[in-house]
């Protein structure tokens, strides 16, 4: 689990997006490490590689970095990284965030596969991932087992 923040990092503020995705994916089992990084591309490429590569990860998720300011970056940092494409989680993210807000156009996350291990960028707000938890978590089980092939 990555939360994406410059003034996190900077240990200004406090993170509510990352515990809240740490907290769900607790709740469906799963272990989960925590770590904060800059809105910094080259930061995030690091830390996703690191993550990704590390042997029995099957998942990373990002959360912060997806909206339109100039130093939202994670689609692009996340784009460096995987080998292949999973799009199907980023649109339905999308298409889902759509049902609550109109505003949910403007997230720019993306998903895919580095080795093994999937990476999926959650919007960087606490009710967005709320809402689009439940249509991730179900496939989890599949996707985990389909990456140990």
């Amino acid at each position: 689990m990555l939360t994406v923040s410059t003034s996190l990092a900077n240990g200004e503020g406090d993170d509510v997006s990352g515990p809240a995705l740490v907290g769900l994916c607790e709740r469906a089992g799963l272990e989960v490490s925590h770590e904060v990084v800059p809105d910094d591309r080259e930061a995030v490429v690091g830390a996703l590689k690191r993550l990704a590569d590390h042997e029995g990860v099957r998942f990373v998720f990002t959360t912060g970095g997806t909206g339109l300011t100039i130093d939202d970056l994670t689609p692009e940092a996340t784009r460096d990284v995987i080998d292949r494409d999973a799009p199907g989680y980023a649109e339905a993210i999308r298409t889902d965030s759509r049902e609550h807000t109109p505003l949910g156009i403007l997230t720019r996350g993306v998903s895919g596969v580095r080795g093994r291990t999937l990476i999926i960028n959650f919007p960087g707000n606490p009710k967005a991932i709320e809402q689009s938890w439940p249509i991730v978590e179900p496939t989890l089980e599949h996707a985990a087992a389909t990456l140990e092939r």
